[in-house]
């Protein structure tokens, strides 16, 4: 749980962020696959093709609003061991829900993380003391809360419903959601090939979420 956060920071303060969205386009995708290998499902040969096509088509997504796949470095290791991490957690945390509940998962797993994370944070305070305004710490709180523990409630009971190859899906609509929400908060600015982007990675999302499995 704690794999993924840490590893694109730390990416994240070399690489652009556009960069570490094309890699991390590649998490749905990563996440059937331990579905597949942990929750034993077997999604017919249609639902890979359309994963990949949406995979393809995120990274796309990523390369065309971004600066790029430009050449692989060091950082690129740390994505992807990110999105191996989160990959991972996603299809064992899925697992837990369906015995311990959702909200249950998400909350031991943070009781089991709070030594590490207590001792790294008093560690970080006492090297750099955090400053920030107010609107700041709001959208520190946000994420802190929403984002990071009540949003993994809904995620968890969706995969624990299942099934998670493909409940996983539904990730490649995050970029495109980041996206709109720039634009609608932030003010950025859409282009037609953008939006037709966005829609092409929705509708493969879409498709292999509705695909029958056996």
């Amino acid at each position: 749980m704690a794999g993924f956060p840490l590893l694109t920071s730390y990416a994240l303060t070399v690489a652009p962020a556009s960069h570490g969205a094309i890699v991390v386009a590649l998490l749905p995708a990563a996440t059937a696959v331990c579905a597949v290998l942990r929750g034993h499902e077997r999604p017919p040969a249609a639902f890979w093709v359309m994963a990949a096509a949406g995979a393809l088509a995120a990274v796309v997504f990523a390369m065309v609003h971004g600066s790029g796949l430009g050449h692989l470095s060091w950082p690129d290791l740390l994505l992807f061991g990110a999105v191996l991490a989160a990959a991972i957690g996603y299809a064992e945390g899925g697992l837990l829900a369906r015995e311990l509940g959702a909200w249950q998962t998400v909350s031991w797993a943070l009781v089991v993380a709070a030594p590490v994370m207590l001792a790294l944070t008093g560690l970080a305070v006492v090297q750099q003391p955090p400053h920030a305004t107010p609107v700041q710490w709001a959208a520190f709180g946000y994420l802190a809360v929403v984002s990071m523990y009540l949003g993994f409630f809904a995620w968890y009971r969706g995969l624990a419903i299942g099934p998670m190859t493909q409940v996983s899906q539904v990730q490649l609509v995050q970029p495109v959601m980041t996206i709109a929400w720039a634009a609608l908060v932030l003010h950025e600015r859409l282009t037609w090939s953008t939006v037709l982007g966005g829609t092409v990675v929705i509708a493969c999302a879409a498709l292999a979420v509705r695909i029958r499995l056996r």
